[in-house]
């Protein structure tokens, strides 16, 4: 196996492996925010959930351009459940003896992968849970079992908002609540000229937009009423369909489904929206989320409607920065409301609320407040050195 080399491979800081449920290249959310910081000053190895086919087991490396370096097993198909993480975990000793990682840390972000760590001794093990996964659509039984084994070793557990706080604080004696954050700067992008993307250029105005993850969590049957009721309005989503049959979303001449995009072409989608929405439903899977495209959306200057999720009601709706609005007749009129306002010195004092809370919140203040919790948690250790 070859031996990554990186511009942090010699630093004084423990290596970290993070055991994720995302893949990296999947859209850039949460653990891609906090690791790429991680990586500028210690060495990270992202690994992703196995590939199975008809092939021994081996690994697939890339390095990523911050630094990461993202470590897939490939695994032989045919063999039961434990036994494929049975060699997931051997592939995983491997890893670690090759890249002679005598002290790292364990950051967790899939509790069912729990088994793959059965031979590893880390200094800290960090669960940062970002979402109740058993919540979630096609969540295995085992799940819930596999957490509690996870929270028993872990030494810091954060979360990905305060009601998923108020949900794990009970079950830990050392949890700590990380909202959703945002890179400010990357979105203030949107206030200035961009150039309109060729699938939207042609969209009439006003369009109404969505940016995320299109799955069980997304009220599709609000948005479809709303485009029934308003034919005038683009409805633009952005993102990909993930565990609902595409053909099972509402369907009409203003609802475009662009697909998902890069990161970094966000703000040229946001810069040619009149609104942005957050058309959540209100089941199992919502109850905890924390969206990230609430401070995302605000950072773009862009008026913002959204159904009552918890963690967007408080900050956001009480701070008079969201309209949140339930039910058709409600979000609709909200979206007219919000709409109504583009422009006027109402809608430049909402921004200008969103605008000041958002100058206490970025990833790098929050990978740096993470940092110090470890080493909190580690006391005889040398600090470690976050971003500022």
């Amino acid at each position: 196996m070859t031996r990554f080399i990186s511009a942090v491979s010699v630093s004084a800081e423990p290596a970290l492996l993070v055991l994720a449920h995302l893949r990296w290249a999947f859209v850039f959310q949460r653990p891609q925010h906090l690791m790429t910081r991680a990586a500028r000053s210690r060495p990270v190895y992202y690994i992703e959930e196995p590939v199975f086919g008809e092939w021994a087991d081996h690994w697939v490396f890339a390095q990523d351009p911050s630094g990461v370096q993202v470590c897939t097993p490939h695994i032989q198909t045919g063999h039961s459940p434990d036994e494929s993480q049975a060699r997931t975990a051997r592939l995983l000793e491997g890893l670690v003896a090759s890249e002679d990682l005598l002290h790292y840390d364990l950051w967790v972000y899939a509790p069912m992968e729990w088994p793959v760590t059965v031979g590893l001794t880390p200094r800290l093990t960090v669960y940062d849970c970002m979402d109740e996964l058993a919540n979630f659509k096609g969540a295995p039984p085992a799940l819930r079992g596999r957490e509690r084994q996870l929270m028993a070793r872990a030494d810091v557990v954060f979360t990905g908002g305060h009601r998923l706080y108020e949900a794990k604080v009970s079950q830990h004696s050392n949890v700590h609540p990380f909202p959703s954050s945002v890179d400010t700067a990357h979105f203030a992008q949107a206030r200035g000229p961009q150039p309109d993307p060729q699938d939207q250029r042609d969209l009439p105005r006003p369009r109404l937009g969505f940016a995320g993850v299109i799955d069980e969590r997304l009220d599709t049957a609000l948005l479809g009423d709303l485009a029934r009721r308003r034919p005038e309005w683009q409805l633009v989503l952005l993102g990909p369909v993930v565990k609902i049959d595409p053909a099972e979303l509402p369907r009409a001449p203003n609802l475009h489904y662009l697909g998902m995009k890069p990161y970094a072409q966000l703000p040229a989608y946001f810069a040619h929206w009149d609104a942005a929405l957050l058309p959540f439903a209100h089941n199992a899977a919502t109850e905890y989320i924390s969206p990230t495209k609430t401070p995302e959306y605000l950072a773009a200057g862009l008026s913002v409607v959204s159904t009552s999720i918890r963690d967007v009601v408080r900050p956001y709706g009480e701070g008079d920065m969201v309209r949140i609005a339930d039910g058709i007749d409600a979000f609709e009129a909200a979206c007219v409301a919000a709409l109504a306002e583009a422009g006027s010195a109402l809608a430049h004092e909402r921004r200008a609320r969103a605008d000041t809370y958002l100058t206490g919140l970025s990833w790098d203040r929050t990978w740096r407040d993470m940092a110090a919790e470890l080493t909190r948690a580690a006391p005889a250790l040398e600090p470690l050195a976050a971003d500022d």
